[in-house]
């Protein structure tokens, strides 16, 4: 089964295939895990060594922990 992309644009095909886009898929994902893991981490150091809450750094946490588990949500439940 080709990717619906894949067969709008002719030309993709030749040189992305479904296992590219499962790679770029888990690769991003990887990459926001680890950027909350960084935020978070830089916002507990912070907040620990300095006595500072740093609420921009919460905000990032906050919204991709909200984005992640309201995504998680609709995939589960329109699946």
């Amino acid at each position: 089964m080709t990717h619906p992309i894949l067969s709008r644009i002719p030309i993709l095909g030749k040189f992305v295939d479904e296992r590219f886009l499962e790679h770029r898929k888990r690769s991003s994902s990887l990459a926001a895990i680890a950027g909350v893991f960084a935020a978070g981490g830089i916002f507990e150091y912070r907040l620990i060594a300095q006595h500072v809450i740093d609420w921009n750094l919460f905000a990032v946490v906050a919204v991709m922990a909200v984005v992640k588990m309201g995504m998680f949500t609709w995939y589960r439940v329109n699946d």
